[in-house]
């Protein structure tokens, strides 16, 4: 494992560092910095005309599809230094982390120039249509089916905990094809326009307030038979390509808003006497602990990736990465809950840090009697569910790395 970056990793990073610097607003780096509501939404309304200025959205693509053609290495500083600046880094995370690297992998040449374009400049929002009621961790399962009309997609099903779909242009979705094959095998991935009268959306709301994951029903619903990416009944494949980029996009900065969160909760601690508890005092020590495994993983990680090796024991922690940071985040907030206390029911408890994710910090959204800190807690329990479940996480431990027996199949 390599802990140390080439020098001209490093020229680059003061380069991005200046650029932060001159296009943050003034005082971004102050302690105790914040903005008011009116003053979050005209930072929200320039911050991606900027970053699209500055080349930063997607610029690990290639220069002839609008990146910077940045190498591994410089892409990895990039995402540091806006982790480290806590700024904004992605127009749209489903349009430029998911589709946009599974088109750029996948799709046709005429499919790349017509949608990278527009995920560059933030004009096409997009949402991911996979989960369905019945089908969420055995994604195979799914019942959503196209069938072909001419020269267009019918698409008729369900589509559950579809986030942001509520604004998005298009969504990715998954969809049976071929209904005559092993399940697998018969699946495609199609790029559906989401403003059409065959797609109802409706808001799923959560204990806190907020609905931004969502239902949507397709009855009928059409998308040109184009827009299949990576050739007809392959949708698994291009699908797992589309989850290796959301597992794999933070190796060595995900660790970064836990060692945050850590850092509120110490203080936290000092400041109302928790830290005296020697129960207390050990749950963030195993909590250091923890973030101090992920910041290595990941430079493992990134050493295997850089050298071009192949490394079994980096692959089982790629394999183990997710359950691992999933369930060690929520016994963090379960930790959380304990050094608040009764204040971790307030609602303004905990707001007076940007740390937290922004669905938890009640931007975008009125102020409901539920409070950051729970609302946090509240979302570390999807943690393990969403992006793979845990239980099927430990299943493919098993079977892939560890070589035992499959898991039976419940009888019919």
């Amino acid at each position: 494992m390599d802990l140390t970056y080439p020098a001209e990793a490093e020229e680059f990073r003061t380069e991005i560092r200046s650029w932060l610097v001159e296009n943050l607003p003034d005082g971004w780096f102050d302690e105790g910095f914040s903005m008011d509501a009116d003053q979050k939404a005209e930072f929200n309304d320039q911050w991606t005309s900027k970053l699209f200025e500055g080349g930063w959205i997607c610029a690990t693509w290639p220069v002839e599809y609008g990146g910077k053609g940045l190498s591994t290495m410089q892409g990895v500083v990039l995402a540091e230094e806006f982790a480290r600046a806590k700024a904004p880094m992605r127009a749209d995370f489903f349009g430029d982390t998911l589709v946009g690297p599974t088109i750029l992998m996948n799709g046709t040449e005429e499919q790349k120039k017509y949608f990278l374009p527009k995920i560059l400049d933030g004009s096409m929002r997009w949402c991911q249509g996979f989960s369905e009621p019945d089908s969420g961790s055995d994604l195979a399962s799914l019942k959503t089916t196209a069938v072909r009309d001419g020269e267009e997609w019918v698409i008729n099903g369900q589509k559950v905990w579809t986030t942001q779909a509520q604004f998005a242009d298009y969504c990715f979705v998954l969809a049976r094809t071929d209904p005559d094959v092993k399940k697998q095998a018969g699946i495609s991935y199609l790029l559906v326009p989401m403003n059409q009268p065959g797609i109802e959306v409706r808001g799923i709301n959560q204990p806190d307030g907020t609905a931004e994951f969502n239902e949507v029903f397709f009855a009928d619903a059409r998308c040109p038979v184009e827009n299949v990416v990576g050739g007809l009944n392959n949708g698994w494949k291009v699908a797992n390509d589309t989850l290796g980029f959301e597992r794999g996009m933070s190796a060595t900065t995900g660790y970064r808003r836990f060692a945050e969160e850590y850092r509120l909760m110490v203080e936290k601690a000092q400041s109302n006497g928790a830290i005296n508890d020697p129960i207390i005092r050990q749950g963030l020590a195993r909590y250091y602990s923890k973030i101090q495994i992920m910041r290595i993983n990941g430079l493992r990680s990134l050493t295997q990736t850089l050298h071009g090796t192949k490394d079994l024991g980096v692959i089982a922690l790629g394999v183990t990465n997710k359950m691992f940071w999933s369930e060690t985040h929520q016994a963090a907030m379960q930790l959380a809950l304990d050094i608040w206390g009764a204040d971790s029911m307030l609602v303004d408890s905990g707001t007076d840090s940007g740390s937290w994710p922004a669905a938890m910090r009640g931007e975008g959204r009125p102020n409901y009697p539920v409070s950051l800190m729970m609302s946090a807690y509240f979302f570390s329990r999807s943690e393990t569910i969403w992006g793979g479940t845990s239980q099927i996480q430990r299943n493919i431990v098993g079977e892939r790395v560890l070589g035992l027996p499959r898991e039976p199949k419940p009888a019919q």
